[in-house]
């Protein structure tokens, strides 16, 4: 799941250097750390958090096959 999170970042951004993902654990399960350039934070966000709510669904799809349910933040340095 980091892999996938951090393949679509990287696909959405201007800086894809700058893309990093961490896993902590959560209460509820894994938490998806998700750092980006500032200037591509609105890229990863998108119009009325639109992009963020897709990425956050395609990687708890993925991680239902694995029996896990992820949760992506989008962490602001």
């Amino acid at each position: 799941m980091k892999e996938l999170l951090e393949y679509v970042a990287r696909h959405l951004v201007d800086e894809p250097d700058a893309v990093e993902v961490t896993e902590v654990e959560g209460d509820r399960g894994p938490v998806l750390q998700l750092r980006v350039d500032p200037d591509d934070m609105g890229q990863v966000i998108g119009r009325g958090g639109r992009t963020a709510r897709a990425i956050r669904t395609v990687v708890k799809a993925a991680g239902t096959r694995d029996s896990v349910s992820p949760y992506v933040e989008i962490v602001e340095d």
